[in-house]
This record gives structure tokens, sequence and C-alpha cells, in this order.
């Protein structure tokens, strides 16, 4: 094979894997989508959360409300990617990412900067900001590795369920 060859296989690898990425954080954020509702109500949130949630994976997006941390802690207990203690369940978590779409390598990787993202921010004593602070390093690390689903899409996705 010759070097333009193996860089084309190489491009499309990564390039397939990439949209393969793509689409399992697609699945899983449409996965913490179909629970919110609950949380709304549990939490007494207002519909000032969509905006925030809407916006999450856009790369300039500010993530600095609680009730927004407070969303994604009642949002993890409910799909039991956390234990009783609010720390991520790591074989829970593998399981959920497996379930949607992710290979066992990305399922790994995905737990790892969870768990990694946690340890930087177990200092918070205040859960639903240790929970935003977490979702915000893991946010950023999704797109260092270019994963992340586009809202736009799964908002409308959405709403064609509702």
């Amino acid at each position: 094979m010759d070097n333009m060859a193996k860089y084309l296989f190489l491009l499309t690898i990564v390039t397939v894997g990439a949209l393969a990425s793509h689409e399992t954080l697609k699945s899983i954020t449409y996965s913490f989508l179909k629970v919110l509702e609950e949380c709304k109500q549990e939490l007494s949130l207002t519909d000032n959360i969509l905006v925030d949630l809407y916006h999450f994976w856009k790369e300039d997006a500010a993530l600095i409300k609680r009730d927004t941390g407070c969303a994604i802690a009642c949002m993890s207990k409910k799909l039991d990617l956390v234990d009783p203690s609010g720390k991520l369940h790591h074989g829970n978590a593998q399981e959920f990412a497996l379930k949607h779409g992710a290979d066992e390598e990305v399922a790994k990787k995905l737990v790892t900067m969870v768990h990694e993202c946690e340890k930087q921010h177990e200092v918070h004593d205040d859960l639903c900001l240790r929970a935003l602070e977490i979702a915000k390093c893991f946010k950023g690390g999704i797109h260092e590795l270019n994963w992340a689903p586009k809202m736009e899409v799964m908002v409308g996705e959405v709403l064609t369920e509702v």
C-alpha cells in the first residue's frame, strides 16, 4: 500500500469512528432528554432549563446555572448512571453507552472521561454544582474529540415525537 492509500485508509477509519461516536452521543443525549420532563416536575424547574440544554453541546455556550446541574444530576440518577452517593456507576454507564451504539472502546473512553472529570470536581459539596462542573468538563472532552451532536437536529427529532 503506498502512502496515499494508507493516508486515505486511516482517514476513513477516523471519519467512520468519529461519525459512530457522534451518533452515540446523539443517542445518549436523546435518552437524557426523554427523562427531563420528569426531573423538571420533581425539582420545580422552569422551562428556562430547556434553553440551557438546547445549547449544551454548542462549544461556546457557557453552562453557569445551578439548575442545569440539578437537572443533569436528576437525569443521571433516573438513568441509573450514578450510585446512591451521586458518583458515576462505571458498569451502568458503560452498559448505557453500549446500549446507545458505542463500541467497547468508545464506551470505555466515555466512562473514563466522565470519571476523570468527576475526580477533578469532587471538592464541590453541592451536588448540582458538581454535576454542572463535571458536565462542562465532559463537554470539553467531547468537543476535543469532535464527537458533539448537533442540538438543532436533536431538538427537531424530539419535537417530531411529541
